[in-house]
């Protein structure tokens, strides 16, 4: 069985026809063409397909599109500042600037949910930086230069 929604992504509504099982991931990825969340486990537990509805992070692989009809959802398409000359957030800055990306797969999900982090609490300590990313899987970095990024970017550094 199929449904039309509308499904407001990055600030645009898009009304599309889905399968009342299908994921807000796969949706957004095959229909839209946003690519940059990826599927990595497909059972929530690595935050590579971290999007934010209504501000609030959540695993994409296991949130059905259907739950997502009328919602504000913000994919890392839609974090970038288009005000800055490079186009990236401070946050996304301080990500390449302080040994935040290796290989680049986990940093989508990362950045959302780091974004959500430093909304919901602007200046947090290493720990509470390490608690809002434990979503988040990374087999490259080690976490500190992730961590790092979020410190910079909360203390305006980047």
């Amino acid at each position: 069985m199929s449904s039309s929604i509308t499904l407001i992504v990055n600030g645009e509504p898009f009304p599309v026809v889905v399968d009342e099982h299908a994921s807000l991931l796969v949706t957004v990825r095959e229909q839209l063409g946003l690519t940059g969340a990826k599927e990595g486990c497909d059972d929530s537990e690595c935050g590579a397909c971290m999007m934010l509805i209504d501000g609030r992070p959540v695993n994409s692989c296991s949130y059905l599109a259907v739950q997502a009809d009328g919602a504000q959802v913000t994919t890392i398409e839609g974090l970038g500042d288009d005000t800055a000359p490079d186009g990236l957030s401070a946050l996304q800055r301080a990500f390449l600037t302080r040994g935040g990306v290796q290989c680049g797969f986990c940093t989508p999900g990362m950045l959302v949910s780091a974004t959500a982090l430093l909304a919901a609490n602007p200046t947090p300590s290493e720990d509470e930086i390490r608690i809002g990313l434990s979503g988040n899987l990374c087999r490259c970095t080690g976490y500190d230069g992730i961590v790092k990024a979020v410190a910079a970017a909360a203390a305006g550094e980047e």
